[in-house]
C-alpha cells in the first residue's frame, strides 16, 4: 500500500478507504486482517538452514580433507578415503549444528525483548506486541516511541519527529492531520505521514495504520539489503591468530615437503603428501569456530535465563570487557517504588489534586512514572474523581533539561491553571510567591535535611493561565503551593551487587538528575562513598578544563544533577582509559547508550534507548548487569583455555612428528590415524565451554588478547615435542605398527591430562572441580583411546595393532612425567614471566 494516495485524503476519507473508524478495530477484525495481511514484521535475507550447510563446505578445513580423501582413494587406500570422507561429514555437522543453534539462540533472544504498541482495540487503550499491527489499526505514539507502522496522522499535540533514520536530516521534523493539497510522493514532504522507524523527539499523536512490515517505505529498504553481523575485536583477532597459525604451518610443511623430496625423491609422493595434509589439518584448530559459536550461543541462553539478553552474540564480549559501569541509581540501587511519606503544604488536598490532574495520573498504564503511582496510591476515589473532571489542554513532558514537567489544566468552571511538578531548587526559582508559611531559607534546608536522610521530593507550584498552549517561557511567576517527600528503600541485592563488582574491579559510577544528598546518602549507603562531599554537580563539571573535566570523572564515583550532555561527555572522557558500559532508558540517554562500549537498556525503557542498547535487561538491577559481566567473563576465559589446550599439544605433536619423518623410512603416524586423534582429541576441548573458572580469572578485565597466551602456548609445546622425541628413543626399536599404535595413545592422552594442566593458573589440584561435561567426556574419550587398539575396527579401520603390556605401561609413565613436567613448566611460566598485572581499579 502506498503511503502517497492518503496524502491528500482527509480523515473520513482515509478511514473509508481502511474499512475501519475512530473507534479502533476489534480483537476479531484484528485477527481477520492479520490473516490477510500477515505479521508487522520484514523478511529480511537471514542466514537460513540451507546457507549455513553450505558455508561449512566454504571453509578451508573441508577443502583440505576433501583433498586428503581424494588423494587416498588415487593411491589405493579406499577405506581410508572412506573414514576421511566421514570425517569431512562429521566437521560439517558439527559446525552446522553450532552455527544453527546460535541463529536460533538469537531468535529466542530477541522475543524476549518486549516491542509494544499501544492501540485503540475493542474501544480500549491496550498495549500489543508490535508485530500484531494490521492495517486499519489506532496507535498513540509518545517522546521515545519508534513508529512501529507506516501511520497517517488523525490528531497531535506539540509534536516532533526524527526522520533521519529515511531521510537522513537530523533536523526535527513537525507533523499534522490536514489533508495535503496534492498528492505526495516525497518522504520528506509527506508532512502527515509518519514512517517506521521514525523516532518521536516531543509530543503525542494518534495515527492509523496504512501499511505494516514489507509494505513500508523502511521495510522496502531493509529488503534489498542482506543482513550483515558485527565482528567484534575478539573475532577479529581469532581470525588473524588463525591465520597467523596457517602462515607457520605452511611454511613448515612446504619446507617439510622440500625436504623429504631431496632425501627421498618421488617414490613416496602420494603418500607423503596425504600425511603432510593430514598434518596441517591436526594442528589447525578446526573446533575453533564451534567453540566460539558454542560458548557464545550457550552463554546468551544462560544469560538470558538471568534476565540479560544480548542483541548480538559479540556483545558477550563487550560486557564481559567492562571495567566502568555507569548508571543512573533509580532502579538499580534503589527499587523505584516510590511511597508518599509526607506532603507539605498548607492545602494538602488541593496540591494532591493538582499532582493528579496530569494525564499519565489519569490513565494509569506501565509507562506510568513512580511519581504518579505514589501520586494514585495516597489519593481516595473521591479525589481521583475529581481529578478527572480536568482536561488537559497542553503539556510539557519531563526532560532532563528542565528538570520539571508542566501541563495546562481546564476545570468544569472553564478556569485553567498552568501547573508545574519539579525539582524543588528549580522550581523556588521559577516562583515569585511562596504559600503561606514558607520561607525559601527554610525550604532549601529542608530539602537538604530531606535528601541527606535519602529521602526525594518534589514540588508543585501553580499560577493562572489564559492561553491555549504552554511553552517553557510560561514557567515563570508560579505561586508555590508546596512539596511532597518519597521514600525509595535500596534494593536487597544492591549492597551484594557493589560488593561483587569491587571483586571483579569493575568501578561503578552513578549519573543521576537527583540532588547531590540524595545522591550521596544512597551511595553512603552502599559503600560507594563516605561522605555527601564526594559527590560531584554536573553544573560544576561544566565549568572546568577538558583536563581536569578528565580528572574528575575518573577520579569520582558519583555525579548528580547531570544534564544528558554531560552524561554523554563523562561516559566519552572515560572511554579515554577504560572500556565503559552505560545503563539508560530515556531518550536523552541515546547518545550516550551509543557512544559507550556496551550500552544496556532495560525492557521497559523508551524505544530509541532499546535500539540503541546492545544488551536488554529484563529486570532493572545492578547485581543483574554484574552477573551479566561475570557471564562474559567466564565464556572467554573457557573459549582461552581452548585455544591454549589444543595449540600448544598440537604445537609438539606437529614439530615433533614432522622432524622425526624425516629420520624413519615409514610414516611415524598414518594419516587417517592423526585424523582420528584429531577428532577425538577435540570432544573433550569442546566440553571446556561448560567448564567452572577460578574466580582469579573474573577480576580482571580482559581484551583477551590471543598474543598474550603465545609464550605459554610455546613453553608447552616445547614440553611435547621433548617427551615425544623421548618416546621415540625407547621404542624406536619396535615395528611400524607398534610405533604408530603406541604413538598414537600416548600423543592423545598428553592432549588429555594437558586440558587439567591449563584450565588453571595455580596447581591443578587446587582448581575449581571441572564441569560435569568436561568430565564426562575425558572418562569416555580416554576410554576410546585405550580400547581402539584391541578392537577388530580399529585393526582393520585406522590400521593398528595389539599393544603388548609392557608397551602400555611405558606409555602411562611418559604421559605421567609429560603431566608433571607440563605442571611445573606452567607454574613456572606464571611465577616469573606472566604479564605484569595493572594497577588495581579505584
Amino acid at each position: 500500500m502506498n503511503f502517497s494516495e492518503f496524502t491528500n485524503k482527509n480523515i473520513k476519507e482515509i478511514f473509508d478507504s481502511l474499512k475501519a473508524s475512530p473507534a479502533g478495530l476489534t480483537a476479531a477484525q484484528a485477527a481477520d486482517r492479520t490473516r490477510t495481511y500477515g505479521q508487522n514484521a520484514v523478511s529480511q535475507k537471514g542466514n537460513k538452514a540451507w546457507d549455513i550447510l553450505l558455508r561449512q563446505f566454504r571453509s578451508p578445513f573441508f577443502y583440505l580433507l576433501f583433498v586428503a580423501g581424494v588423494i587416498s582413494f588415487f593411491i589405493g587406500e579406499r577405506i581410508d578415503s572412506t573414514i576421511i570422507v566421514t570425517f569431512v561429514a562429521i566437521n560439517v555437522m558439527i559446525g552446522f549444528f553450532q552455527e544453527y543453534r546460535a541463529e536460533k539462540a538469537i531468535v529466542l533472544l530477541k522475543r524476549l525483548i518486549p516491542q509494544k504498541a499501544t492501540v485503540l482495540r475493542d474501544g480500549k487503550r491496550q498495549d500489543i506486541e508490535k508485530n500484531q499491527l494490521v492495517p486499519g489499526d489506532i496507535v498513540f505514539v509518545e517522546p521515545g516511541d519508534i513508529i512501529p507502522a507506516e501511520l497517517r496522522v488523525v490528531q497531535t499535540k506539540d509534536f516532533l519527529i526524527d526522520e533521519s533514520a529515511l531521510t537522513g536530516e537530523s533536523v526535527p521534523v513537525s507533523k499534522h492531520a490536514d489533508a495535503l493539497a496534492n498528492e505526495e510522493k516525497e518522504i520528506f514532504k509527506a508532512s502527515n505521514i509518519l514512517f517506521t522507524g521514525t523516532s518521536v523527539i516531543s509530543g503525542t499523536a494518534t495515527g492509523v495504520v496504512l501499511a505494516i512490515g514489507n509494505d513500508t517505505a523502511l521495510g522496502g529498504i531493509i529488503a534489498l539489503v542482506a543482513v550483515t553481523d558485527h565482528q567484534s575485536t575478539y573475532e577479529k583477532g581469532l581470525l588473524y591468530f588463525s591465520q597467523l597459525i596457517l602462515k607457520i604451518v605452511t611454511a613448515t610443511i612446504v619446507i617439510l615437503f622440500i625436504v623429504n623430496l631431496l632425501m627421498r625423491g618421488t617414490s613416496n609422493l602420494l603418500e607423503f603428501s596425504l600425511f603432510c595434509i593430514a598434518l596441517v589439518i591436526s594442528i589447525l584448530p578446526e573446533a575453533l569456530p564451534a567453540i566460539v559459536i558454542l560458548a557464545l550461543s550457550r552463554g546468551s541462553i544462560k544469560m538470558a535465563q538471568h534476565s540479560v539478553v544480548v542483541k548480538r552474540l559479540s556483545a558477550i564480549e563487550d560486557l564481559g570487557n567492562i571495567e566502568i559501569l555507569c548508571s543512573d541509581k533509580t532502579g538499580t540501587i534503589t527499587q523505584n517504588k516510590l511511597s508518599l511519606e509526607k506532603i507539605v503544604s498548607a492545602d494538602k488536598d488541593t496540591s494532591l489534586l493538582y499532582a493528579l490532574i496530569d494525564s499519565q495520573a489519569q490513565q494509569p498504564s506501565s509507562r506510568t512514572n513512580p511519581f504518579d503511582t505514589a501520586f494514585i496510591e495516597r489519593s481516595d476515589k473521591a479525589l481521583l474523581e475529581k481529578a478527572k473532571r480536568f482536561t488537559i489542554i497542553s503539556e510539557l513532558p519531563f526532560d532532563s533539561f528542565r528538570m520539571k514537567t508542566s501541563y495546562l489544566a481546564e476545570n468544569t468552571k472553564k478556569e485553567r491553571f498552568l501547573i508545574v511538578k519539579g525539582a524543588p531548587e528549580i522550581m523556588l526559582r521559577e516562583c515569585s510567591t511562596l504559600a503561606p508559611g514558607f520561607e525559601k531559607k527554610e525550604l532549601l534546608e529542608d530539602f537538604t535535611r530531606q535528601g541527606q536522610e535519602g529521602k526525594r521530593v518534589l514540588a508543585i507550584a501553580v499560577k493562572k493561565f489564559s492561553g491555549e498552549s504552554i511553552s517553557s517561557k510560561d514557567e515563570k511567576g508560579l505561586y508555590f503551593l508546596g512539596y511532597f517527600v518519597f521514600s525509595d528503600p535500596l534494593k536487597s541485592t544492591a549492597r551484594e551487587a557493589i560488593r561483587l563488582a569491587k571483586k571483579m574491579q569493575v568501578q561503578i559510577k552513578i549519573i543521576t538528575g537527583d540532588s547531590k544528598e540524595v545522591s550521596g546518602f544512597v551511595a553512603r549507603q552502599v559503600g560507594l562513598l563516605t561522605s555527601t562531599d564526594q559527590v560531584m554537580l554536573g553544573q560544576d563539571l561544566e565549568r572546568m578544563t577538558p583536563d581536569a573535566f578528565d580528572q574528575a570523572c575518573e577520579a569520582h564515583a558519583v555525579f548528580a544533577r547531570v544534564s544528558p550532555d554531560t552524561k554523554h561527555k563523562i561516559i566519552q572522557s572515560l572511554q579515554k582509559k577504560y572500556e565503559v558500559g552505560f545503563l539508560g532508558e530515556g531518550i536523552n540517554d541515546a547518545p550516550a547508550l551509543k557512544t559507550a562500549d556496551v550500552g544496556i537498556a532495560v525492557a521497559g525503557a523508551c524505544d530509541i534507548a532499546r535500539e540503541a542498547a546492545d544488551v536488554v535487561l529484563l529486570h532493572k538491577d545492578l547485581r543483574v548487569i554484574i552477573d551479566g559481566v561475570k557471564h562474559g567473563r567466564t565464556i572467554f576465559a573457557n573459549i582461552n583455555k581452548y585455544i591454549k589446550c589444543a595449540l600448544a599439544s598440537n604445537f609438539g605433536n606437529f614439530y615433533s612428528i614432522a622432524i622425526i619423518s624425516l629420520f624413519i623410512n615409514f610414516l611415524p603416524m598414518l594419516p587417517v590415524q592423526i585424523l582420528l586423534g584429531n577428532l577425538l582429541s577435540d570432544f573433550p576441548l569442546i566440553a571446556l565451554t561448560t567448564d567452572s573458572v577460578d574466580v582469579d580469572e573474573l577480576r580482571k578485565p580482559k581484551m583477551y588478547q590471543l598474543h598474550m597466551v603465545l609464550p605459554l602456548i610455546i613453553t608447552l609445546a616445547l614440553v611435547s615435542t621433548v617427551f615425544d622425541f623421548l618416546f621415540f628413543l625407547i621404542f624406536y626399536r619396535q615395528q611400524p605398527g607398534m610405533i604408530q599404535t603406541l604413538w598414537f595413545v600416548e600423543s592423545i592422552l598428553t592432549e588429555i591430562v594437558l586440558i587439567f594442566i591449563i584450565r588453571t593458573r595455580y596447581r591443578f589440584w587446587k582448581a575449581k572441580k571441572p564441569g560435569f561435561w568436561l568430565a564426562c567426556f575425558t572418562v569416555i574419550d580416554a576410554a576410546i583411546i585405550l580400547a581402539l587398539p584391541f578392537l577388530v575396527i580399529g585393526h582393520e579401520l585406522f590400521h593398528f595393532v595389539t599393544p603388548s603390556f609392557s608397551g602400555l605401561v611405558v606409555v602411562m609413565l611418559l604421559v605421567v612425567g609429560y603431566f608433571a613436567a607440563s605442571e611445573i613448566a606452567k607454574l613456572v611460566y606464571f611465577h616469573y614471566w606472566r604479564p605484569k598485572k595493572t594497577a588495581p581499579s579505584t
